[in-house]
């Protein structure tokens, strides 16, 4: 079953309380999504650990419930 993409950023939002998050449905299907995330608290952080911080808030649905999700994480300007 899809992950709706309002699922998705609620999850990312409780797991990073200071992230501005935004998806986009890439295929229309559910199931292919992107998202941009940006927190305060990445600052310092390298891209690989902002990136396993977000598969972290998504809770193990990454490859599963949540089929694919190109991901981009930044700090605010």
């Amino acid at each position: 079953m899809p992950m709706a993409a309002e699922d998705i950023e609620a999850l990312i939002r409780q797991g990073i309380p200071d992230a501005e998050v935004e998806i986009t449905d890439l295929a229309g299907d559910g199931d292919h999504y992107a998202a941009r995330v940006v927190a305060e608290s990445f600052r310092g952080v390298p891209r690989v650990k902002q990136h396993q911080r977000v598969y972290e808030a998504l809770g193990g649905r990454m490859g599963g419930v949540l089929h694919a999700l190109q991901l981009t994480t930044a700090v605010p300007e």
